[in-house]
């Protein structure tokens, strides 16, 4: 198992990072990330003599998404019809994206960015060093070189979903050069993701051959698949989505396994960050969990969010998703002679914890994504009934037979087809971070997001509506507010409709 443990890299690789930093706004190795040697004090020379020293160089590139992935849900998640904040949220800049008030200002995208590129920046230090060491056991050096390379397309992958046209970095900077670097297309980011991802999965190795939690030839495979899922490239997308059950993923039969401890090593997940209880743990279970907390798992939880209505009233009877993903919970009323409240929590990711540091990993990247993103395919290339098959896989796992598959007549005209897609990709996947990517790359953001459902009143039986006015232009966050202050005047342009 890949354990990323930050104080082991406390001599490493905080040199030209540190440049080129300036250009995302992090002016500095941040001890909350990791515990750096100043840069004063370091230099290449000093540093990548040996595969050692690229090994942990590696492992720097995983932890700034293992630092990053537990607080993804506040941009991917909570401005869907998926989540929405409770009073005890803290996040700055939370309630503007729950309320679909986007703006430049906002920390959250700020700060998406920066540690984003932080694990770019450190992918590029490996490659430019990965010819330093001459003590690499065979086939090392592909390994590490095939990580950086998966590492940075899955980066610039989220960054130019998110933001559009980004600076595409692929080398060590000046502070000068960094300070003046523009945005670049975003068909040639996606050309350097598909070029670094190709090259990854000749490099990287088969999972029985590596660590768990390290890139294999199945993540990089999949990872491209889905890249040409999101090009609408069915032709190359299919064949890489068919490598990925050849190199020994599946669907569990057993949805709520999944999220087991005892179970997080599974055949379904294809490459997850991993964490360990108390010592390096994460706190999404208690940003879901009820304040007060809950017996077995915590005496505490910090009650960020809540699931809403609007996704909650889609699981059917006998959809074994639900209870897996959503726990039922009311709350006494106060006074005696009040409404009850309904009060849900998400519990996808509850395990015991200790001190409010979950161990449990968290997927990135997950075998029934595939098989949705493969049914998405075959209608792209006009087979509905292979289509069919691949939606019917994940229905009937749910639901623990075929007797609530869909039919060809259920998905006759590419919209129809689309609904059942958006519905089982969202009951599938909830709070997994696809529910927003998958309403910006089908258009339905102002469609989905202008009414929802949040809250419910058990004694009225009726949704708690809330009114939003999201925009089209929100297809594309705004560039960071900060980003574009801290470097040479127009350098960074702002995205449209944010002027």
């Amino acid at each position: 198992m890949l354990t990323f443990n930050y104080l082991a890299m406390r001599r490493n690789i905080c040199t030209k990072i540190y440049l080129v930093l300036l250009l995302i706004g992090l002016g500095a190795c941040n001890d909350e990330l990791v515990n750096m040697t100043p840069d004063s004090d370091l230099t290449n020379a000093d540093f990548f003599k040996t595969s050692s020293d690229l090994d942990l160089a590696v492992i720097g590139v995983y932890s700034s998404l293992q630092v990053r992935k537990p607080t993804d849900y506040l941009l991917l998640e909570l401005p869907t019809d998926n989540l929405y904040r409770s009073t005890y949220t803290s996040a700055a800049g939370a309630n503007e994206v729950d309320n679909m008030a986007i703006t430049p200002e906002n920390p959250l995208f700020a700060l998406f960015w920066e540690n984003t590129y932080y694990g770019i920046v450190r992918a590029n230090t490996v490659l430019a060093n990965i010819e330093v060491p001459t003590d690499y056991k065979a086939g090392q050096k592909e390994q590490l070189a095939g990580e950086a390379k998966f590492m940075r397309a899955l980066f610039y992958f989220d960054l130019v979903r998110l933001y559009g046209d980004v600076p595409k970095i692929t080398s060590l900077l000046s502070a000068e050069e960094a300070k003046v670097a523009t945005r670049t297309p975003a068909e040639e980011v996606y050309t350097l993701i598909i070029a670094d991802l190709k090259e990854a999965i000749e490099q990287l190795p088969l999972q029985a051959n590596t660590a768990k939690g390290r890139a294999t030839k199945g993540a990089a495979a999949a990872l491209l698949g889905k890249v040409y899922v999101y090009r609408k490239d069915w032709a190359n997308a299919k064949t890489y989505l068919d490598l990925v059950p050849a190199f020994g993923h599946r669907l569990l039969p057993n949805f709520a396994s999944l999220w087991k401890l005892e179970n997080e090593d599974n055949n379904e997940f294809i490459f997850t960050m991993k964490y360990t209880d108390g010592t390096n743990g994460h706190r999404l279970t208690s940003d879901f969990l009820p304040f007060g907390g809950k017996t077995g798992i915590s005496s505490a939880g910090l009650e960020g969010v809540f699931p809403s209505w609007d996704l909650h009233k889609l699981y059917e009877p006998g959809d074994t998703r639900k209870a897996a993903t959503i726990n039922e919970y009311y709350k006494a009323p106060t006074p005696a002679n009040a409404p009850t409240i309904w009060f849900p929590h998400v519990n996808k990711f509850e395990v015991k914890q200790t001190n409010q540091a979950s161990g449990i990993d968290l997927p990135v990247l997950r075998y029934a994504d595939m098989v949705l993103l493969l049914a998405e395919t075959y209608f792209g290339l006009k087979q509905p009934d292979l289509a069919l098959q691949e939606l019917n896989k994940v229905r009937a796992r749910a639901f623990g037979d075929n007797s609530h598959n869909y039919t060809l007549a259920d998905i006759a005209t590419p919209e129809s087809f689309l609904e059942k897609l958006l519905l089982e990709r969202r009951l599938e996947l909830a709070f997994e971070n696809e529910r927003w990517f998958d309403l910006v790359r089908t258009d339905r953001v102002v469609q989905e997001l202008s009414q929802e459902e949040r809250g419910y009143n058990f004694d009225t039986k009726t949704p708690l509506r809330v009114t939003l006015q999201p925009k089209p232009h929100y297809k594309f966050f705004p560039v960071p507010l900060r980003q574009i202050q801290r470097v040479s005047p127009g350098a960074l342009s702002q995205n449209d409709g944010y002027n």
